[in-house]
Order: structure tokens, then sequence, then C-alpha cells
């Protein structure tokens, strides 16, 4: 009872005014991560596509999926995503010395890895949507691993 006013009182006028501009700095280099994530995973596919147009090799097909499956673990393929992410180094220092923020890299690893998990759900989603095994009519496969990638950007 002794704490809790004066402290409510220093939240409410030394870091309540701040929260809002401190989410929006943080906000950015985050959505940037996610959206680089995004455009990676529509890279991918649409290679898988132009790659099965030109060989309309089902095998193929199934060896590209295959490997479109480990995307979440080809850290050479995620960089640019987790690279994104690291601006929020230096955003973070500001915010350490004006707020007593620590584990700077916490944060950042925390979020590549939230990174790392989307691109997982993306790739399993498309995986269950998409068997190349049940696809009969190979004209038709293109657009199915098109619609199936639209879904799962949705």
């Amino acid at each position: 009872a002794t704490v809790s006013e004066p402290a409510q009182k220093c939240c409410a006028e030394n870091i309540q005014p701040f929260l809002t501009s401190i989410l929006e700095e943080l906000m950015g280099p985050v959505s940037s991560g996610f959206t680089e994530v995004r455009s990676l995973f529509d890279k991918e596919v649409n290679e898988i596509i132009q790659d099965f147009q030109k060989t309309n090799d089902i095998t193929k097909l199934k060896e590209n999926v295959d490997q479109l499956m480990n995307l979440p673990f080809n850290s050479v393929k995620m960089e640019p995503c987790y690279l994104k992410v690291n601006l929020l180094q230096e955003l973070l220092q500001d915010l350490k010395s004006r707020f007593k923020v620590y584990h700077i890299d916490f944060v950042i690893q925390r979020t590549q890895n939230f990174m790392q998990e989307l691109m997982g759900n993306a790739v399993y989603t498309f995986e269950q949507l998409f068997s190349p095994s049940h696809q009969a009519d190979s004209a038709k496969v293109a657009s199915t691993i098109e619609k199936v990638k639209l879904r799962v950007l949705k």
C-alpha cells in the first residue's frame, strides 16, 4: 500500500506517456522482419511453380516441396528476415538507458524465433493443403500451388 501510489504516479508520469511512441518505433523492424518472412515464402513457392512449369516433373515437384519444408531451418535463406529485426539492437539501446530495459539480445532472439515459427507454420500449412501425390492432372498443378500459396499467405 505504501509503494503502490508512488509507483503508479511514477509510471503514469515517466513511462506511460512514452509507451505509444516506443511501441511504434519497435514495431517498424518487427513488421519489416515478418514482411520479409512472407516475401521469402512467396518467392520460394513461386520458384517451385516456375520449376514445375519448366519440367512438368512430379518427382522433382515433391523434392522441391520437401525442400520447402526445411525453409524455416535454412539459416542462409532466413538471414535477410533476421537482419531486419537486428535493427532493434539500436532502438533498444536508447530504451536501455532511458527505461533500464535489459536483455536486448533476448528480445531480438525471441522475435527471430517467432519468425522461424511463423515460417514453419506457413510451410506446414502449405504441405497440408497441397500434396503433390494427390495431383492427378499435371496441367492444374501450377494453378493449385498458386491457390494454396495465396491461401497460406492470407
